[in-house]
């Protein structure tokens, strides 16, 4: 009884609810529909038209087709509108005035599809000849055609009259511009289409806002208004509100069940979201605790992990530098995947979230790039790409067999385990790196240490040398200059002062630190060394200099950079088995950015660029990067010392050397050094000593070893002057204090550990007046200050030699003679 009384309940509720909503109908409603329908037509062919007309001026359509068929369906629905409204004057004055809006479109329509045409006309080829002129070699039409680019960029956004005069300015800076013949049509052609695109900008943004302007709604809401009156006032007011209500309790119910089903499934997707998180977790804390040798295994094992997570097959990840893979039993990759996926994947496109999730592929006709990856079996795919130049990587995952991406998944989740496996793999190479770099630092010290054993060989070397030398000059003085014995000590010499020489390189290459440096200019300096390339270069071997600046000076020490110069003429002048040119080639380049030459990397800033140039027989490749190695060399009768000690010298300035050659098209070495800025005239002069003699003269003559005191002695009794030697320094000192007007000149020779810069300092203090020339081995790490503070007037190389001695005696006594020092004793 109760569910028949229910039933019939419920019954009579559905049947007073139905005759409510019946009685709710409206007789009209189908016109209603008709004319409401037309009118939102009507709004949305105007905005399609408003967007046609944007994308053209935009220049993303290539023809006005989808434009005219919108300007049709406009007039079909005005049309349409007007069939509808006939009955109703009200709404029929509506219609009219709607019409009048459409006929105002359709000329100014008119008018932005011809000024659009030409004006993505001109943009074609103001883009066109741009891009010829950006290539240009000429520097002022690169920087010319790139300003007018940017400027008619900034107008086609602001087509305002300050961005309109800016052009013209850029405009009329490039028809100034004096360029080659091969480039005059291009500017004249940018000219044309610049000034174009100039004048018919401005008025085709009129016409934009024009149209913009134009389409508005108080029109079709005043069309709207008048039709739903008739219908609002066949509405009762209790009809409509029991229909809301009703309404209203059907959402409620539908509300009710929506939140719940979303709550179920929020509940799921929290726990499987932590669920993910803990294998990423899990998948990190293994990297972590994972030696660098096995860190290749946990990637594939983590992939796997992954690949489970969403039924994918096959997981991979492919870095520029590293891949791992792992797939399913029974399936495989194709040939060349997933590195094409590595290549391709920029060709997808991705979420806001930077993934690309493809659940099912669905290959497309043609060469989309859905047959990318249908050509590689793959039916659904997840990829993580990270596009980074040299550090692209990507993580991706393959559905192979039948079945979609499992959907509940949080794929930006992903993103974590990509970073983890992405650090992962990155520690590995930061370890292969670091073994690199200490294989290098290895052989750096090793280097560092024959370099040091070299100048311990050579000092003791150089001793021997210097003795040869100056028993040799001693000899010949006493023999007559023509016969047998004299040409016997010629050679004797000569044989000398290539050992000397070999001495030097090997002292300079051994050497740390920084020497005696000046400002220096580059052309005098390249002017004094031709002098002497002159008279040694074979007579097949000619030499040519070519200056293109007149800014070359720099913060250098003179004699390393003339020997630089001069090693690698030799070398140029050894390698040319036929007569050729020699060409030395000085320039000056400013860069901004930090730049690779050679090993090295120089910048930014200005250089002075020396370039030595031979036409000679060229190096093969390997051959190349082995020139610079200390001792390597190609010739029988070379030391392979010479190239080493450029390259030393010229990175001790802040400098890089680099080689270019081949075999059988001739060498070039580029020497980069950083340049000075100055106005000062800077000159290089570096006169030749003249064995002057001396008239009896005392020189006080310190050196510690008696044979070399002895030799010493009688170097300069054959050059004319009186020596007394001492071996120890108290007896010096003690000498000059004694006598003050006793010595004419003081000659100290090296003692080890600086005690030659005491002494020199010590005989200074006991007799001020007094001339001192230091003998030192190298120089390099004696700065004029500390050689002032010294008291040191003159320095001269040790072991000593004749001329140089001669020269140095020479100079000192001149300069006490003219200061009225000088003792007549």
């Amino acid at each position: 009884m109760k569910v028949a009384l229910a039933t019939v309940g419920a019954l009579c509720l559905l049947a007073l609810l139905t005759w409510l909503l019946l009685s709710g109908l409206n007789m009209n409603s189908a016109r209603f529909d008709r004319e409401l329908k037309a009118l939102g037509d009507f709004t949305r062919f105007e905005r399609g038209i408003s967007r046609e007309v944007l994308t053209a001026r935009a220049g993303l359509s290539r023809n006005y087709d989808g434009l005219v068929r919108l300007a049709d369906a406009y007039d079909e629905t005005l049309t349409r509108l007007r069939e509808a409204t006939a009955s109703n004057p009200e709404e029929s004055a509506a219609v009219e005035v709607l019409a009048a809006r459409v006929r105002r479109h359709q000329e100014l329509i008119e008018q932005f599809k011809t000024k659009n045409a030409l004006l993505q006309n001109s943009f074609a080829y103001f883009c066109l000849f741009g891009a010829r002129l950006a290539a240009s070699d000429d520097k002022a039409v690169v920087v010319a055609a790139s300003a007018l680019a940017a400027a008619m960029l900034h107008l086609t956004l602001d087509t305002s009259a300050a961005a309109a005069r800016e052009v013209e300015a850029k405009l009329e800076g490039v028809s100034r511009l004096q360029s080659s013949p091969g480039e005059a049509d291009s500017i004249r052609a940018i000219l044309g289409h610049g000034r174009m695109l100039h004048d018919v900008l401005p008025g085709v943004d009129a016409i934009l806002k024009s149209l913009i302007a134009e389409a508005n709604n108080r029109e079709q809401d005043a069309s709207l208004a008048s039709i739903t009156k008739r219908q609002l006032d066949a509405r009762a007011l209790a009809r409509r509100n029991r229909l809301l209500l009703y309404a209203t309790s059907l959402l409620l119910l539908a509300g009710l069940v929506y939140f719940g089903v979303q709550l179920r499934a929020g509940a799921m997707a929290l726990r499987r979201r932590a669920a993910f998180e803990h294998v990423t977790a899990s998948i990190s804390t293994r990297f972590i605790n994972s030696r660098p040798d096995d860190i290749s295994g946990h990637v594939e094992s983590a992939l796997q992990q992954l690949a489970e997570c969403i039924g994918a097959d096959r997981a991979y990840f492919v870095s520029t530098a590293k891949s791992c893979r792992w797939a399913r039993e029974g399936v495989g990759f194709p040939q060349g995947w997933p590195d094409l996926a590595l290549k391709s994947v920029s060709r997808f496109d991705r979420d806001e979230n930077g993934i690309i999730c493809i659940p099912r592929v669905r290959p497309a006709h043609g060469h989309g790039t859905m047959n990318l990856l249908a050509d590689a079996g793959v039916r659904g795919w997840l990829c993580i790409p990270a596009l980074a130049g040299e550090r692209a990587a990507i993580l991706g995952f393959d559905v192979v067999r039948a079945g979609d991406l499992i959907p509940w998944v949080d794929f930006p989740l992903f993103r974590m385990a990509f970073d983890a496996i992405a650090n992962a793999v990155n520690r590995v190479k930061l370890e292969q790196e670091k073994e690199r770099l200490q294989v290098k630092l290895q052989q750096v010290r090793r280097m560092e240490t024959i370099g040091t054993f070299a100048s311990g060989i050579a000092h003791n070397f150089n001793n021997i040398v210097g003795a040869i030398l100056g028993y040799t000059e001693i000899a010949d003085a006493r023999l007559r200059s023509s016969g047998g014995p004299a040409a016997s000590l010629a050679e004797i010499r000569r044989a000398g002062e290539r050992a000397r020489e070999l001495v030097g390189q090997i002292l300079t290459f051994g050497r740390r630190g920084e020497g005696r440096r000046e400002r220096l200019c580059i052309r005098a300096l390249v002017a004094e060394t031709r002098a002497l390339l002159a008279a040694s270069l074979p007579s097949h071997v000619k030499f040519a200099v070519t200056e293109k600046t007149q800014t070359t000076i720099v913060w250098a020490e003179p004699a390393q950079l003339q020997q630089v110069i001069l090693n690698l003429c030799n070398n140029a002048a050894q390698a040319m088995k036929e007569p050729g040119l020699i060409e030395l080639c000085i320039e000056a380049r400013e860069i901004a950015q930090p730049m690779r030459v050679g090993r090295g990397e120089v910048g930014p800033g200005r250089f002075v660029i020396v370039s030595v140039s031979d036409p000679g027989a060229g190096m093969d490749d390997a051959t190349v990067e082995r020139i610079f190695e200390p001792f390597f060399t190609t010739r029988s009768d070379g030391n392979g010392l010479g190239l080493a000690t450029v390259r030393e010298i010229v990175e001790d300035h802040g400098g890089a050397v680099e080689v270019q050659s081949a075999v059988g098209a001739g060498t070039r070495f580029d020497v980069w050094l950083p340049s000075v800025r100055s106005n000062e005239p800077i000159s290089v002069q570096h006169a030749s000593e003249l064995a002057l003699r001396g008239a009896g003269e005392t020189v006080l003559v310190l050196e510690t070893d008696r044979r070399r005191l002895l030799r010493h002695e009688e170097i300069l009794a054959a050059l004319g002057y009186e020596p007394v030697g001492f071996t120890k320094s108290v007896d010096a000192v003690a000498a000059c204090r004694t006598a003050r007007a006793r010595f004419d000149v003081a000659l100290v020779c090296h003692l080890p550990g600086g005690a030659a810069l005491d002494l020199a300092a010590a005989l200074h203090d006991a007799v001020p007046t007094l001339p001192i020339i230091l003998a030192a081995p190298s120089t390099a790490e004696l700065g004029a200050p500390l050689l002032v503070d010294s008291g040191i007037t003159e320095l001269v190389h040790h072991p000593l030699v004749s001329a140089e001695l001669a020269g140095a005696l020479s100079r000192c006594l001149a300069a006490s003679f003219a200061s009225g020092s000088y003792s007549y004793g």
